[in-house]
C-alpha cells in the first residue's frame, strides 16, 4: 500500500511537471494573411466633387423700377425669349394733407412770380423801346452838330443797359414758368400715386433655353439697375468640380480619365478632366486643418441616359486614375514593413514566418505592386506586429486566411 501511494503521487508529480514545462513552450503567434495575385493595379487619387450646369445666366434688372411679383419656381422649364419679370416705373410718393397743401401754396406762389416776372418784362420792353427812341433823335442832332459826341455815348448806353435788362427780364419767366411747372408735377403726385392708369412696363426675357436654377426675388418691390432676379440653366449640359488637394492636382492633367461613384446610381460613371485651373485657394477642412486646394474641372463621357437623374449641386466622389496596369503582380500594402533600407514582407512556409525582401513598384490605397521578391500565390502575414520575428510559427486567425500553416 505504501509503495502504491508512492507511485501514486511521483505519477501526480511528472505531470505537474510536464504541464508547466508545456506551458513555457513557445505558442504560434496568430496572423491576418493575405494572397501574392495577379490582375488590375490603379493608382488614383480620391476626392468629393459636386455637379454643375456648364453654361448659367444670372437674369438681372435693365433698369431701376418697381418689380411685379416673380411667379417662375426653381425648376420651371424656360424657353429663349420667355417673359420671366416686369418693371413698372417707380412710383411717385404720395402727399399728405400737409404735404398736399405746401404743393398748393407753391403752385400759388409760383403763379404769383410768374406774373411779376411778365409785368417786368413788360416795363423793361417799354424802356428798351424808348432808350432806343432817344439814341435814335441823339444820333440825328449829332449828325446835324447840335449836341456833343459825349450825349450820343451817354444815350447809346442807355440803350444797350435797357435792352440787357430787357433780356433778363425774359430770362426771369422762364424760369418762373419752369418753377411753375415743377410745383403742378409735385402736387400732381398725389393723385398719380393712387391712380389705377396702367403704367408702361419693361419686361425681361431669358437669354436662353433651360430651367430656373436660382430664385433671388419672389414678391413685387423697388429693385436697382443689376440686382439679380433668376438664374437660368440647362441641366443637360453638366460638369463637375472637384476640389483637390494642390499635392494630388500637379498629378493630374488634362485628359486624365475619372470614375464617379457614390453618386446614387448601381453604377460608376466615367469622365475626363477636361481642366486643372492654375490657381489654388486656402480651406479649412473638417478637423480645422489649413489645406490648399485647386478646382478641377471634369466633363462626362458616359451617354447622358445614365446621369440624367444628377441636378446642379449634387455630390459625387470622383476617383481619378492616374495609372492602371492589368496583370501587376500585387500584394496587400498592409503586408509591407521598412527593413534596412529597403522594404520586407513575412511569408507563410512551413507554418513559420520567413522574412523576404522585396522591391515595391506603384502603390494604389491599399495595394502595393511587386516587382521582385516574390512569386504568384505565396502568402504574406499583414499587419505583421513588432514581436514577430524571422522563423517564428504562426497560425493564419480562423476566417483571415487558409487556417494553421
Amino acid at each position: 500500500m505504501k509503495w502504491r501511494r508512492r507511485i501514486g503521487w511521483i505519477i501526480a508529480l511528472i505531470a505537474i511537471v510536464m504541464a508547466i514545462g508545456y506551458g513555457f513552450l513557445p505558442q504560434p503567434v496568430l496572423v491576418d494573411s493575405g494572397q501574392v495575385s495577379r490582375g488590375l493595379l490603379r493608382v488614383t487619387v480620391r476626392e468629393e466633387g459636386k455637379t454643375r450646369v456648364v453654361d448659367r445666366y444670372v437674369i438681372s434688372a435693365p433698369v431701376s423700377g418697381f418689380t411685379q411679383r416673380v411667379t417662375m419656381q426653381v425648376g420651371d422649364a424656360v424657353r429663349e425669349g420667355q417673359i420671366v419679370a416686369r418693371l413698372e416705373p417707380l412710383r411717385s410718393s404720395a402727399l399728405d394733407p400737409r404735404s398736399r397743401a405746401e404743393a398748393e401754396a407753391r403752385v400759388e406762389t409760383s403763379q404769383a412770380s410768374l406774373l411779376a416776372a411778365e409785368e417786368s418784362t413788360r416795363v423793361a420792353a417799354e424802356e428798351a423801346r424808348y432808350a432806343e427812341s432817344e439814341l435814335a433823335r441823339m444820333q440825328a442832332l449829332y449828325d446835324a452838330g447840335t449836341i456833343p459826341r459825349e450825349q450820343l455815348d451817354r444815350a447809346s448806353t442807355d440803350a444797350r443797359r435797357t435792352q440787357a435788362n430787357l433780356e433778363t427780364a425774359r430770362a426771369n419767366v422762364k424760369v418762373a414758368e419752369r418753377e411753375l411747372e415743377a410745383a403742378r408735377v409735385a402736387l400732381k403726385s398725389f393723385a398719380a400715386a393712387n391712380s389705377a392708369t396702367q403704367a408702361e412696363l419693361v419686361v425681361v426675357r431669358a437669354p436662353t433655353v433651360g430651367r430656373v436654377l436660382k430664385r433671388f426675388r419672389e414678391s413685387e418691390g423697388v429693385v436697382n439697375a443689376g440686382d439679380s432676379l433668376l438664374e437660368v440653366g440647362s441641366p443637360r449640359t453638366l460638369e463637375v468640380e472637384v476640389e483637390a488637394l494642390s499635392s494630388d492636382a500637379v498629378r493630374v492633367s488634362p485628359g486624365t480619365r475619372v470614375l464617379f461613384e457614390r453618386w446614387g446610381g448601381d453604377y460608376p460613371l466615367e469622365g475626363i478632366v477636361r481642366t486643372v485651373e492654375p490657381f489654388g485657394f486656402t480651406k479649412i477642412s473638417a478637423l480645422g486643418v489649413e489645406e490648399q486646394r485647386v478646382l478641377v474641372i471634369v466633363d462626362f463621357t458616359s451617354p447622358r441616359e445614365q446621369w440624367e437623374r444628377l441636378g446642379d449641386g449634387y455630390r459625387v466622389e470622383a476617383v481619378f486614375i492616374l495609372w492602371e496596369g492589368e496583370d501587376v503582380l500585387q500584394i496587400p500594402a498592409s503586408a509591407l514593413f521598412r527593413y534596412a533600407d529597403g522594404w520586407a514582407v513575412f511569408v507563410i512556409q512551413e507554418g513559420k514566418a520567413s522574412r523576404r525582401v522585396v522591391e515595391i513598384g506603384r502603390r494604389s490605397g491599399l495595394t502595393a505592386e511587386i516587382v521582385t521578391g516574390l512569386s504568384e500565390g505565396e502568402r504574406v502575414i499583414t499587419h505583421p506586429s513588432n514581436d514577430l520575428d524571422d522563423g517564428m510559427e504562426v497560425t493564419v486567425q480562423a476566417g483571415a486566411g487558409e487556417g494553421k500553416s
